[in-house]
């Protein structure tokens, strides 16, 4: 865990965090698929499963050439258990259909697992509770590219406050895989004239598993 993450957690008066979390987390990079999903199935420790409907734990195909992460789960995505429902949903699939891809031959995660209330930003705290998960996802989903979406995500990715304008376009890396950023679904369906940088991206995208 990084400095910023425990200090958080010292201001918040929840330094016991590291008791109870500690015993579960350490075992997360050895466990398998299937015991990883049921341990995120029933996970507690950063209080998020006191609002949620069920985890978020990922779509797709594993292993897999692609993986996309975004930021969390919404309403719709805390209903059906499922990353990327809803016309965003519906949008990410047809991007993904455009580079010959869909959703049963990628992978899709989010860095947090569970909703935040009213869809707010994850909290450092949360995120340091999901972050062992994901990368035990990456680890045994050996993805060739990662793909992530929306600022946040690329942002906790890249451990970085640039704007997302600066970061796309650029082939980064995350845990020595090769790491392109593109714009969330959600915000090229309030914005629709960047929809031409979006298909951009997927070029890239398409180029690079290539």
């Amino acid at each position: 865990m990084s400095d910023l993450h425990t200090q958080y957690l010292q201001a918040m008066g929840i330094d016991c965090w590291k008791e109870k979390a500690s015993p579960v987390l350490s075992e997360v990079s050895t466990m398998d698929w299937d015991n990883l999903e049921k341990t995120v199935s029933v996970c507690a420790l950063c209080g998020l499963e006191k609002t949620r409907t069920q985890t978020v734990f990922g779509v797709g195909n594993h292993p897999t050439d692609l993986l996309v992460i975004g930021e969390a789960p919404g309403a719709n995505e805390d209903k059906q258990g499922e990353p990327f429902v809803g016309r965003a949903g519906q949008l990410l699939n047809a991007m993904l259909h455009a580079i010959k891809l869909s959703r049963e031959t990628v992978y899709i995660a989010n860095i947090l697992k569970c909703r935040p209330p009213n869809n707010r930003d994850p909290l450092p705290f949360e995120v340091a509770c999901c972050t062992p998960y994901l990368k035990r996802q990456i680890e045994l989903l050996k993805p060739k590219l990662i793909v992530a979406v929306g600022r946040i995500a690329a942002q906790f990715l890249l451990d970085t406050k640039e704007t997302l304008g600066k970061i796309r376009g650029k082939m980064h890396a995350y845990q020595g895989i090769p790491l392109l950023i593109t714009y969330h679904p959600a915000y090229l369906l309030r914005s629709p004239r960047e929809k031409a940088k979006a298909y951009e991206d997927f070029m890239k995208i398409r180029q690079a598993l290539d």
